[in-house]
This record gives C-alpha cells, structure tokens and sequence, in this order.
C-alpha cells in the first residue's frame, strides 16, 4: 500500500488536514475554533461508525477501502467549509486530479481461477476440456465495481475449483471483442463484472441476466450471491458423490 499511488496520495492528502488545522488554530476567533473542535468530533465518531457497518458489511478490503476514502472526502470538504472556503476548493481540485489520475488497485490474486485470452476461452469451451463446466468472469480494470469485486471470483475459485468446475478471468477491456461476443456492454457499469457459466460450450447461466434494463435494481456481486445463483454447492457435491 505504501507503495501504491493511489493509496499514498491519498493519505497525504488526508493527513495535510493536520499542518493546516494547526495553522487555522493561530489566525481564527475562539468562536470558530470552538465550532470547529465539535464539528471535528462528530465527524470522527459519525466517520468511525459508518467505517464500522462497512466492514461488517463489505465482503472485500477493495470494497471497504472506496467507501472509507468517500466518507473521508466528504467530511474533509466539510470541515474545510468551516476553515475557508479556498480550502474547500483546494480539496475538491485535488481530489478531482487524484480521481483522473490515480486508480485504486484490483486484487491481484488469481486462486484456483486462469486468465483467459479470447482464443484460450474458445479452445477450453469449443474444444473440451476435462472439466464439464466453466465459470468466466468478465471484467475490466477501468470499471469501479470490478475493482471492489474483484476478490471475490478468485476467493470463490479456492473452494469450488475441481476437475468438473473451473474458473476463468477475461479481461474484456484489453479483449472488447470478447464483450460485443457474449453481449456485455463495455459502456454499462451494472453490466460489468459479468458472470457467465458455460456447460460444453452451452451458455446455462449469466450474471447480472440478460432483460434487466439498465434502470433495473441488480443485486451487488458477492460470494453467497454467485454461490446462490450458480447453484455452486450442488456443483460441488455432484462432483463429490462422483469420487
């Protein structure tokens, strides 16, 4: 993390907060500063809470880390209000440079799952191999959602990988013609990550489904969510029960 841009820029932003707190303390009125001491406080317990459900709630450190770092901006560029205006703006400059600049890292680990070129994909569906399904995910570095989700297709691989189910990762920001293929849209957030279960080359489930308009509610990829769409465990104990 030390060595991450992403990660390193922004703590040094966050962290310029106190150099300029201690300055603001020599030129306010009591008054203010007085404001400011209480509004600190509640944003720090308010920030502590909510940092509290995410983590129970997140099933991934990519998931966590984004939605900590926005309640930090947000009550930043609010506590900055308070100091002056300048340094609001200030905030919301750098921020937006760190945003077009800067990309929160995926997760690197690939489990049990293989990266898969479009003609690697097509020779294990078209071709066989020794396991009756596979399970791709298509994803892509650019999209947000990828990025907080992207633990968990390789988590998922570790348990449920055997010689009847396996697990593959396309990367279909470097491979667009896999996307228009199997009718994923590059453009759509709620498209991307998609799931797709193959049986010998034969489509039999898709996650988030075709039909569901772009306005339509899609439940956030986790774990339990693949395991319960995929029917994972009766995979899984199939292959099992097979032994």
């Amino acid at each position: 993390m030390v060595t991450e841009p992403y990660y390193l820029l922004h703590f040094l932003t966050f962290f310029s907060y106190l150099p300029i707190r201690a300055s603001a303390s020599l030129v306010l009125s009591p008054r203010l500063l007085d404001l400011l001491l209480r509004r600190e406080i509640q944003a720090l317990l308010t920030f502590l809470v909510l940092s509290s459900v995410k983590m129970v709630r997140e099933e991934t450190w990519e998931g966590f880390v984004a939605d900590t770092f926005l309640f930090a901006k947000i009550f930043l560029i609010v506590l900055s209000l308070l100091i002056d205006y300048h340094l609001t703006i200030w905030y919301i400059v750098v921020f937006l440079v760190l945003y077009t600049l800067t990309q929160q890292p995926p997760f690197q680990g690939l489990g049990s799952s293989h990266k898969l070129t479009p003609l690697q994909l097509e020779t294990a569906l078209v071709e066989g191999t020794s396991s009756n399904y596979w399970l791709i995910e298509f994803t892509t570095s650019c999209s947000s959602s990828c990025i907080r989700t992207s633990r968990c297709f390789p988590e998922l691989s570790i348990t449920y990988s055997n010689k009847n189910l396996s697990f593959g990762i396309v990367d279909i920001g470097l491979f667009p013609n896999v996307a228009e293929k199997f009718g994923i849209s590059l453009g759509s957030v709620q498209r991307t990550p998609t799931y797709i279960l193959f049986e010998k080359a034969t489509e039999i489930a898709r996650f988030p489904e075709l039909g569901s308009g772009s306005g339509s509610f899609l439940m956030p990829v986790t774990k339990k969510c693949l395991v319960r769409h995929f029917d994972l465990d009766r995979l899984l104990i199939e292959y099992v029960k097979g032994q």
